[in-house]
């Protein structure tokens, strides 16, 4: 697996998280939304990568940083031809080592309530995350849910 940084004018890296932005608006209720477009994954705190496996965009995903040592998983999509290929799986380790190569010690991640986000939550528990408050600048809010891992 190939990753890239940056990398947000290369056209299927637009068109996946283009889709990743409409996707998410349109299952979370307004005002729940936390979902990140380009241009906000674009600012100084946050680092992106788009996941390459044979020349084909497999995913992608980002991490910010809220402290220090402390950053949270942002927009986390694998592409739609790699669906049900364990792909969030590389994607989610691909994150955490990165994470640790970047002396981050806690992770946290937020993720919808709904069942459209089922797979998302599931896959957090596989990982060790662990249900937590609202942190950042979060709120208590039932259409989402917070989790952390400590690394």
């Amino acid at each position: 697996m190939k990753s890239i940084e940056g990398n947000f004018n290369n056209p299927e890296v637009n068109e996946l998280l283009n889709k990743h932005f409409v996707e998410l608006k349109s299952v979370s209720p307004s005002g729940s939304t936390h979902v990140l477009d380009i241009e906000g994954l674009k600012d100084q705190s946050i680092k992106f990568w788009s996941l390459w496996e044979n020349n084909k965009l497999i995913g992608c995903g980002a991490l910010k940083f809220l402290e220090k040592n402390h950053g949270e998983f942002k927009s986390i999509r694998v592409a739609d031809d790699f669906r049900k290929m364990r792909i969030g799986e590389k994607i989610i380790n691909y994150l955490i080592e990165e994470s640790k190569k970047l002396e981050i010690t806690k992770l946290s991640v937020e993720t919808g309530a709904g069942h459209f986000f089922l797979p998302a939550r599931k896959l957090f528990y596989k990982f060790g995350f662990k249900e937590c408050p609202p942190f950042a600048h979060y709120k208590e809010d039932p259409n989402s849910r917070y989790y952390t891992l400590s690394l």
